[in-house]
């Protein structure tokens, strides 16, 4: 849909249609059973650790476990920007999304996106002061400190978005309103603009890439000495030790920032949803939120413990309260039963 400019010939486009992911209607109801599956597992996954950490007091005032219960939410939010309207155009077979809607959905997913790499980049420096510096832990790492972390991470990433989504609502799209992916990106947008995108551009390649990269860099710092520290370590089964607290977090990086960096940081004119960027770009939106709950549920023992006792209690609290109600006998009163 199209709606005229007034002053000259041109039209201004009101709404997109995202292509998706394929264009073989036969392929429709496979793939959203496979993402209706991917996201209930997200979702589920997600909240299950942070109910497991948010429901035991010492998980909850441990910083690592503070930082991954704020990790898991945003994982939910992440998904959840993208994967509904995924089902909802797959299912119906209507792609299409108002411009606003697209802003919208855009700047969610940059905020979101943001947050989790400055969260990993908290993380990280969580994993340094624990191994290099043990003795200022509960100094350096106190709940104030890790509250501090996790509000930055919010702030700084939502106005991060809100600047690229205030320039993206600027210009003028006059031409094909044809998105060509599944949810609405930076790039794809650009691509479709009539207007001068050079100021956006070269946004994105500055401050886009000293947020992503700038992350990653801390990321990488923090690491360099855990290593350094841990080649210190006398003993084998010490540097063991030291090395397993670190191994969920190492291994979520690696498939975030790989998949990240192929999709954003390579020429523009090469984003198309005919190469492997489509398919990079369903890796991180959705497979990553997808298995980082198993990833840290898998890897963790401390988070594998509390979910067996929150299991183990909930089934205990059940069966006393069958045993109560059979001791109670056939005659219950109506009020009771009218609260249970």
């Amino acid at each position: 849909h199209c709606k005229g400019n007034g002053t000259d010939n041109q039209t201004t486009i009101s709404e997109f249609i995202l292509l998706g992911i394929s264009s073989r209607q036969d392929w429709n109801i496979v793939l959203f059973i496979i993402f209706l599956t991917m996201y209930i597992i997200t979702v589920l996954g997600n909240i299950t650790i942070v109910l497991a950490i948010r429901l035991n007091s010492h998980l909850y005032h441990t910083p690592m476990y503070f930082l991954l219960s704020n990790l898991s939410l945003v994982d939910i939010c992440f998904t959840t920007t993208t994967v509904p309207k995924i089902l909802a155009g797959t299912l119906s077979g209507i792609r299409k999304i108002s411009f606003s809607g697209c802003l919208s959905q855009m700047y969610f997913f940059t905020a979101f996106g943001i947050t989790e790499s400055f969260l990993l980049a908290s993380m990280a420096l969580d994993r340094y002061v624990a191994i290099c510096r043990p003795l200022h832990y509960a100094t350096l790492m106190s709940s104030r400190i890790c509250f501090v972390l996790v509000a930055a991470s919010w702030l700084v990433s939502h106005l991060h978005s809100l600047l690229h989504t205030l320039l993206m609502s600027r210009l003028s799209f006059c031409a094909s309103n044809l998105v060509p992916h599944f949810f609405c990106d930076v790039f794809p947008l650009l691509k479709l603009s009539c207007s001068n995108t050079v100021l956006n551009t070269l946004l994105v390649y500055t401050e886009g890439n000293l947020m992503v990269n700038g992350a990653l860099i801390f990321i990488a710092l923090s690491y360099t000495f855990i290593l350094m520290a841990v080649l210190r370590i006398p003993s084998v089964k010490g540097k063991q030790k030291a090395l397993s607290t670190c191994g969920s977090h190492v291994t979520v990086v690696a498939l975030l920032y790989g998949t990240v960096i192929w999709v954003y940081f390579q020429p523009s004119s090469n984003f198309s949803a005919e190469n492997d960027t489509l398919m990079a770009s369903v890796f991180y939106t959705v497979v990553i939120p997808t298995i980082n709950p198993a990833i840290y549920s898998l890897r963790n023992s401390e988070v594998k413990q509390a979910l067996k006792r929150r299991l183990i209690k909930q089934g205990y609290q059940n069966c006393c309260f069958r045993q109560n109600w059979k001791g109670k006998g056939s005659k219950i009163p109506k009020r009771e039963l009218e609260s249970s």
